[in-house]
């Protein structure tokens, strides 16, 4: 059957408020139903809705309720703050292959504060960074062409993310490409008000912002990928 989607109800947002308040197992499983009534099960619909969109425009990433949505359970072990709970829902689309957390992906959440809609590379290992250095060193017109493209800059105006204050080692310091290989982290997003997720243009905006970011993330997993594939090669060699 067809997942139909058409606005997140107002009625999750107010849910998020109320927990926001009652951030406590008692209050929480005395309103489970609700919750799994106004955010999980319309979460669920919406990636299912999702899912198809993305088989058209990037079928190389993950897309469904079990590999997109985070739980609303906090892992709270290394935490001061040991409130149970997360005050907002959220979903990530990684590429297929590397994992929830590995290479560029998409990612949107919602709060009572915000409706946040973006991407990219989060957290790569150091093997990860450097392939994605290598490649915008290597090719920085095309990349800087993703970049400057007006809708892009529309969406999203400047990438953001950790930085180091110096161009990294293996790169000439007057490289052209010299303030984009000092960033750790390559992400793009827009910040939206809460309203937009519960108004009927909600699926709108949500694909519109990806199918924008979509050319950036292809950019940012090719030499991750192409990477990887090569270090299977030759441990498969040596095995």
């Amino acid at each position: 059957m067809r997942p139909h989607f058409f606005a997140f109800p107002k009625a999750g947002l107010r849910f998020l408020g109320r927990l926001k308040r009652n951030n406590n197992r008692e209050w929480f499983l005395a309103n489970k139903e609700e919750y799994e009534q106004v955010l999980k099960k319309p979460m669920e619909d919406l990636v299912e809705t999702l899912a198809l969109e993305f088989a058209r425009f990037a079928p190389e990433f993950q897309v469904s309720p079990r590999a997109s949505l985070y739980r609303i359970y906090r892992d709270t072990r290394f935490s001061k703050d040991k409130t149970p709970y997360k005050t907002h829902v959220a979903a990530v689309f990684p590429p297929k292959g590397l994992g929830k957390h590995g290479g560029a992906g998409f990612y949107f959440h919602i709060s009572t504060r915000e409706l946040l809609i973006g991407g990219g590379l989060y957290m790569p290992s150091p093997e990860d960074l450097q392939a994605v250095r290598t490649a915008i060193a290597s090719d920085y017109q095309g990349f800087k062409a993703i970049l400057r493209n007006r809708r892009f800059r529309r969406v999203f105006g400047e990438l953001s993310g950790e930085q180091l204050t110096r161009v990294p080692r293996g790169f000439p310091a007057g490289h052209e490409a010299a303030e984009h290989l000092k960033l750790k982290q390559f992400l793009a997003a827009r910040n939206l008000s809460p309203k937009v997720a519960t108004s009927p243009a909600f699926q709108k905006t949500l694909l519109e912002t990806f199918t924008t970011l979509t050319p950036l993330l292809r950019f940012l997993n090719e030499p991750i990928l192409r990477s990887q594939r090569e270090a299977q090669r030759k441990a498969s060699l040596l095995a």
